[in-house]
């Protein structure tokens, strides 16, 4: 069930990747420059203000360091990238594991 539930989020959040790079590819067009939505962007639409609350908690209850060069360079990644990363990795984690061929089992 769990395996069963983390291919359908992931296929689900890869689809949302493709819808992005649609979106993108068409804004890259309109404006004759490469444009990309940033994950910041698409976080900070969805949580809202508690996305403002993720520094202070971050950097108090995790590492100072975590936030600056790490979750900064996140956050200005390309959503779809992350996207497709996050999906396929969910992916990757439902698959069932691979039949041990080739080994005697004894009784």
């Amino acid at each position: 069930m769990v395996r069963f539930l983390l291919r359908l989020l992931g296929y689900i959040i890869i689809a949302a990747g493709f819808v992005s790079l649609v979106i993108d590819g068409a804004r890259s067009i309109a404006n004759s420059s490469l444009q990309y939505t940033p994950s910041g962007l698409v976080l900070s639409t969805l949580f809202g203000e508690r996305m403002a609350a993720w520094q202070p908690l971050i950097e108090r209850k995790l590492h100072p360091l975590l936030w600056d060069p790490v979750m900064v360079n996140l956050l200005l990644a390309p959503a779809a990238l992350i996207a497709f990363l996050l999906g396929f990795l969910l992916l990757k984690l439902g698959t069932p594991p691979e039949p041990k061929i080739g080994i005697l089992t004894r009784r």
